[in-house]
């Protein structure tokens, strides 16, 4: 079981994730889409939305650089792994509690807001309901890790986690003995994964980065349109 799950199910949820993806960008781009509703109850939404975006960008990218900077890394730059470990409690825990409180809002809001709740799809309030149970199981990790503030266990999750990317056979050995709740919060993350290409989630692929660099106003036609154009009874061709 321990060999299915961390060293086969990794490959099978990033395959799915990124097949997945691709399929539906091809396949249904018009449904690749937030589906916002920010005209029902815009003020608890806002709230809510910046909380929980907010938290779970600091928690991803936290997880994503903590487990794949190689430990030579840390070595080189002179950060302990229990400096590392103390900082990872410290900036996820207050990430995790930030995204908690406007998952939190966001699902009451999709529950009991009954216009919202109508316009709402299943994958729509499962898929949130999902990550604010994997926000939770994440909090619950926390309290474990104050049991082995020296690191060492991080150092497992971040050779494993290496060992997947490097197609290293025997990497799911690392894990095999770690608390079940860090199988679990595992086990929960692939599962969101495989879920990602069939739910409003592949809007995070879609940054905006043209939204940035963009004209600070909107060409709507780019000829003038000459006198005669103007003049008043004239109908303008099409191609003018």
């Amino acid at each position: 079981m321990d060999f299915f799950l961390f060293g086969i199910m990794p490959y099978i949820a990033l395959s799915v994730l990124i097949i997945g993806s691709i399929a539906r960008y091809d396949r249904a781009p018009y449904t690749w889409k937030a589906s916002s509703s920010q005209f029902l109850r815009r003020k608890q939404l806002v709230w809510g939305s910046v909380l929980f975006h907010v938290g779970i960008i600091i928690v991803f990218f936290g997880h994503l650089v903590g487990l794949l900077t190689p430990t030579w890394v840390f070595d080189l730059m002179g950060i302990s792994y229990g400096v590392k470990q103390f900082l990872a409690i410290v900036v996820g825990g207050i990430a995790g509690a930030m995204a908690i409180v406007g998952g939190a809002m966001l699902i009451h809001r999709r529950l009991y807001d009954p216009r919202i709740r109508k316009q709402s799809s299943f994958a729509d309030t499962g898929i949130i309901m999902l990550i604010w149970a994997q926000l939770v199981i994440g909090m619950g990790t926390i309290l474990v890790s104050f049991q082995h503030l020296d690191g060492g266990e991080m150092v497992r999750f971040m050779n494993w986690s290496q060992g997947v990317f490097t197609f290293r056979t025997d990497a799911y050995l690392e894990v095999v003995g770690v608390h079940w709740i860090y199988k679990l919060h595992i086990f929960v993350g692939f599962i969101i994964f495989i879920l990602f290409p069939f739910t409003r989630l592949v809007h995070m692929f879609s940054v905006p980065v043209k939204y940035f660099f963009r004209p600070g106003y909107q060409v709507v036609r780019s000829k003038k349109i000459d006198a005669r154009s103007a003049a008043p009874g004239h109908k303008v061709h099409p191609a003018e």
